[in-house]
């Protein structure tokens, strides 16, 4: 009876609960690409719901090629400039775009993983809409939340000509469970929460989960991701690797490199830059 009225009371508190436990932060940028030396425009991009985005463009003179850069959950697009600074630096393109609930960009009900990649989505298309000359050949790359975003944009985008995944979860669940059993709850409660997250993003885990979706996507893909990283765990990306045993599928590991190691992951810009030449050479 004791659990019973337990179980009750944590069902009804459980909206609530998960609404305000999962919250992205909002973190507005302070700074500009202008700090890091590089012309850019600032941009607002429409998406779903009647939302828009906020981010910047930086545009290459003369390329025709561009990465859409997507962060985190509770980052925004100046955390990711250390790494797409490189990639600008060699004569790329490069739009980086805050989420909804993120940065600058409007508010909305709730984030999740299927309304991250739904912005990318609607970056890309922007990018293609009103940029059609930097938009010939189109690449993403994604951290943590956002890196689980851009391998399902990718599963159902074919503009998408490679995908940089950098310390992208394997699954979804695991996470939840993870960060659920640092709160000492009981098992039945986190598949309470699991079940109405579920239902609120209108996915089922599996269905979103990186292990899962890299297995439907046609473009090259690697994966990136620090063997230090105490958020999530390098075998996270190893098992991700190996579930299909596509050969379009590379991991490269950082060593000494964290969840939010922009630094190190910079010093391998060389392997980013070769695996996108690679990638391209091969859609042109």
């Amino acid at each position: 009876m004791t659990v019973g009225l337990v179980l009750a009371l944590s069902a009804a508190l459980l909206p609530a609960g998960v609404h305000l436990g999962f919250r992205a932060r909002r973190v507005r940028e302070t700074g500009t690409p202008a700090d890091h030396g590089f012309t850019f425009e600032a941009v607002r991009i429409p998406t779903v719901r009647g939302r828009h985005l906020f981010g910047w463009l930086l545009p290459a003179p003369g390329a025709n090629r561009t990465v859409v850069v997507l962060h985190g959950w509770g980052s925004n697009a100046e955390q990711l400039l250390p790494i797409a600074a490189p990639l600008r630096h060699a004569g790329l393109n490069v739009l980086l775009c805050d989420a909804r609930n993120h940065g600058q960009s409007d508010s909305d009900t709730f984030s999740s993983l299927p309304r991250f990649a739904e912005d990318l989505g609607q970056a890309i298309a922007w990018l293609k809409r009103h940029q059609p000359g930097r938009a010939e050949q189109i690449a993403v790359l994604g951290h943590s939340v956002g890196a689980g975003a851009a391998l399902l944009e990718a599963s159902r985008n074919r503009d998408i000509a490679a995908v940089i995944s950098i310390a992208a979860f394997a699954h979804p669940a695991e996470v939840t469970k993870r960060y659920l059993h640092r709160l000492r709850l009981p098992y039945p409660i986190t598949v309470l929460v699991i079940r109405y997250v579920e239902w609120l993003i209108g996915y089922r885990f599996a269905a979103i989960a990186p292990i899962n979706t890299v297995c439907r996507i046609a473009c090259p893909v690697l994966l990136v991701h620090g063997r230090d990283d105490e958020t999530v765990p390098v075998d996270d990306a190893r098992r991700i690797a190996d579930r299909c045993h596509a050969p379009h599928v590379r991991l490269l590991e950082i060593p000494d490199a964290g969840h939010d190691s922009t630094d190190q992951i910079q010093r391998y810009a060389g392997e980013l830059l070769r695996f996108l030449d690679t990638s391209w050479a091969a859609r042109a």
